[in-house]
């Protein structure tokens, strides 16, 4: 198939396009680079070594012998790029990245409050008004986030994507439909992926848009078996305090023997899952796409949950790591439970890579090798949610 791959230089796009063009596909990437514009923004690069994206597409080339291509624009900002390439190109697939990824960096100012809330949303919309607009019949898988439900529970696991409820009328007859499950957002980057989930139904229902909402669960790993195989290819690991995911820390902190940052009480629970997952997960929605006319297809793309607390617990037994309780600068409950239906991904055949099996390799072949490139300064986390307190 023809996939097109927005925001495919990023840390969960990259290694998707590769493993797409591994296992075949025809693969255009479409990314403004504004990932690598942040980095230096906030003066901290990933502790991999990243290469420029021409070095990657040429690394790529050199051990695979198939071409990648790339195109640089801005899909929030550029419609009529975005539009001209969909109608030259007519891919089949279109997989959307392209959206400002990081909870805390959304949460840092007003101005990262209204960058994130244009970026996400004109890129959704631009998208899928451009599709419509093509009359091409493309099926849009896009990554979305766990975080959309909020990270309560009601008791009971939380579905994929709707909620079945009964209503009763004025006179008596109970009436019964299914829902999109009730949205409880806590940033504004978790904002946005539920507005992404409100313009998906519109644009299903009202232009038979054909498409795949991933609610994914927290992304841990660095490696792919495509990005492992030159060092040119290596993937992100962020650490920092805005963009590094809560176990990634974790595992840089033990590498460089600096004490593991547990927010509060440790006692919220989180949805996790590996890169390698991640982009197999990718491949399997691709491969099982909803029809036309029928509502979002919408699947938890998680594989396990566990406590922040339990985490930091399991790494310092495997490294030796002391543990550092802090102040929790988000706006949440110090203890949640969450329990999660994840079925349908692991019935098209997921196979997932356990924390258990993965965490050593991660410190001893990525978080040690590259230890040296870590700037303590940056490892707190400064941005933020609550208001502080006044005397």
């Amino acid at each position: 198939m023809r996939v097109l791959v927005l925001g495919g230089d990023g840390f969960c796009g990259w290694p998707t396009s590769l493993h797409l063009s591994d296992e075949g596909h025809e693969v255009v990437i479409v990314d403004n680079l504004s990932r690598r514009n942040i980095d230096n923004e906030l003066e901290v690069n990933s502790l991999t070594p990243i290469s420029s994206m021409g070095t990657r597409i040429a690394a790529w080339k050199e051990v695979s012998g198939t071409q990648l291509v790339f195109n640089r624009f801005d899909v929030a900002e550029h419609y009529h790029r975005l539009l001209s390439l969909l109608e030259e190109w007519r891919p089949d697939v279109v997989v959307h990245f392209a959206e400002q990824r990081a909870a805390p960096y959304s949460m840092k100012s007003s101005w990262h409050k209204r960058y994130t809330v244009s970026n996400n949303l004109n890129a959704t919309n631009n998208l899928l008004a451009a599709i419509v607009e093509s009359g091409l019949d493309v099926h849009v898988v896009h990554l979305g986030t766990m975080g959309v439900y909020g990270y309560g529970t009601a008791g009971m696991k939380i579905p994929e994507g709707y909620l079945r409820v009964k209503l009763e009328t004025d006179e008596g007859e109970t009436i019964e439909q299914e829902i999109l499950y009730p949205p409880n957002p806590g940033s504004i980057y978790h904002l946005t992926k539920t507005q992404d989930q409100l313009l998906f139904a519109f644009y299903a229902k009202n232009d038979k848009l054909r498409i795949t909402d991933l609610h994914q669960g927290i992304v841990w790993g660095t490696q792919t078996e495509q990005t492992s195989r030159d060092e040119r290819l290596i993937n992100r690991f962020d650490y920092d305090g805005d963009y590094g995911t809560v176990l990634n820390r974790f595992l840089m902190q033990a590498a460089v023997n600096y004490p593991l940052t547990v927010h509060g009480t440790g006692g919220q629970t989180r949805a996790f899952i590996h890169i390698q997952d991640t982009v197999r997960c990718i491949e399997l929605a691709i491969s099982d796409p909803p029809a036309r006319g029928e509502r979002v297809r919408i699947l938890n793309q998680m594989t396990e949950t566990h406590r922040v607390r339990d985490l930091a617990k399991l790494v310092s037994n495997l490294t030796g790591a002391e543990i550092n309780y802090v102040d929790n600068p988000r706006n949440e409950d110090a203890e949640n439970d969450l329990f999660v239906e994840n079925r349908q991904l692991l019935k098209l055949g997921l196979e997932p890579i356990t924390l258990a099996n993965g965490l050593l390799r991660e410190v001893t072949e990525i978080a040690q090798k590259y230890s040296h490139r870590c700037d303590l300064d940056k490892i707190p986390c400064r941005s933020l949610w609550r208001t502080p307190a006044t005397s």
